[in-house]
Formats: structure tokens, sequence, C-alpha cells
């Protein structure tokens, strides 16, 4: 977290990430460009969603700088603007084996 209090602003630039991340169908979508570049087509076969809910979720992350895109032709290709994301979510993965650990050892008796 920041060193210096944060204004509302930055509060509320940064909870709408948040709540970008609390869609699942959105990070189905940054999964599957954890493999690399994908163009929209390979996108809906890889997760199985339509392509007007894709181009959907892909305009918002692509908006709030989760994804990049560059057309090539009649193709549009999307990357991990970075691996931050990625990071975001193991830290919930690791987060998350805490959890379930001690409630295993809670229930263990």
């Amino acid at each position: 977290m920041a060193s210096k209090p944060l204004s509302a602003h930055q509060l509320q630039v940064i909870a709408d990430r948040f709540r970008a991340l609390g869609e699942p169908t959105r990070l189905h979508i940054l999964s599957a460009l954890r493999g690399g570049e994908q163009n929209v087509t390979q996108l809906i076969e890889i997760t199985g969603f339509g392509q007007a809910n894709l181009s959907k979720h892909l305009q918002l992350l692509l908006r709030l700088g989760f994804v990049e895109r560059r057309k090539e032709g009649v193709s549009t290709y999307y990357r991990l603007a970075d691996a931050d994301v990625l990071r975001l979510c193991e830290i919930m993965c690791g987060r998350l084996e805490k959890e379930v650990a001690r409630q295993r050892k809670l229930f263990a008796t």
C-alpha cells in the first residue's frame, strides 16, 4: 500500500480494478492469455464464450489496462499488458491455500 493516505479518487480507481477482477469471466480470459497472445477466435475456442460476451469483457480489460491489443488484417490479437495481474492471482491463491489449511485443522478433530 502507499506510504501516504490515498485520495478518494485513487481509492475509486483501485476499487474499479478490483471490481473488474471480481468477475470470473474476466479472470478466465486473463488466464487464457497467460500462455501468450491470442486472437478473438482463439479466445472463443479456449473460453467457450460467445463473441459478443467476450468482446464486452475484453473492452473493459483493455480500458483498465489489464490487456493490450494489436490488429493484423481483420484479426485482433490480445495479450496481457504485464504479469502483474497474474501476480495478484497468485497472491490470492496463496491466501486461499492458507485459509483452507486453517479450516482443515479446525475440522480435523
